[in-house]
């Protein structure tokens, strides 16, 4: 790379809710150098040669190239750039946010979904800055479940309150009252983002549960009246 070429990219954060109620961040073993066969944040460089006809547009190819999955909510986080963070020289990235239901699965043995928390303790390094995108989406993710419905996009589009309350308390990173989120999926419910479908979910064990479907207008998240935590 010449010494006046800027490298120009976006990298995603691409979230999902496990069966255990952790979050998860979508990894992908590079291909090439540098940092070949480690494991990183799937993303793609963005130039005048490449179709993308915005950032959003490479941040949607960079999933559905690499990984091959659709997210149910995608949003812009920050955008960084510096001399040092790829070994290349100047770079700069777009980092995104991506929610993806419960339920998805990588596809090929170099797609793997690692503990959130994992990354954010330093227990599963990450080459290039992107432990620091990683922190940054989180922080995005929990700053935004405070007062929106954005937790809801981590599971499928039919869902129980008892799902519901993990995917929130997995965002937040701390208990939430079962009544206080009812009120909220209520709220959701007057206002055709949240409907009753007459079905029932029967766990093992416990009671059966009535199932929901979340019906969120152009990827939007419902912004509560007043803070989740209050």
């Amino acid at each position: 790379m010449s010494a006046v070429e800027v490298l120009a990219g976006v990298d995603i954060v691409a979230l999902r809710l496990s069966e255990a109620g952790a979050l998860q961040v979508l990894l992908i073993r590079r291909q090439r150098e540098p940092y070949a066969g480690q494991w990183a944040l799937p993303g793609v460089l963005v130039n005048g040669r490449c179709v993308d006809a915005s950032l959003d547009a490479a941040a949607e190819r960079a999933l559905a190239d690499k990984a091959r999955l659709r997210p149910h909510y995608l949003e812009q986080v920050a955008t960084v750039g510096n001399g040092v963070r790829d070994p290349r020289g100047w770079s700069l990235s777009t980092c995104y946010l991506a929610l993806l239901a419960a339920d998805v699965e990588p596809e090929d043995d170099d797609l793997r979904f690692v503990d959130l928390q994992a990354v954010l303790s330093g227990q599963q390094a990450l080459p290039f800055d992107h432990a620091q995108l990683v922190r940054l989406a989180a922080e995005r993710l929990q700053g935004k479940s405070v007062y929106s419905s954005l937790p809801l996009y981590l599971l499928v589009s039919r869902f129980t309150v008892t799902e519901a309350l993990a995917a929130f308390q997995a965002c937040l990173g701390e208990p939430v009252q079962h009544t206080t989120l009812r009120g909220r999926l209520e709220r959701m419910k007057a206002q055709g983002w949240i409907a009753d479908t007459g079905e029932k979910n029967y766990p093992k064990m416990g009671r059966p549960q009535h199932l929901l479907e979340h019906r969120p207008q152009a990827g939007e998240a419902f912004i509560f009246d007043r803070s989740l935590l209050a």
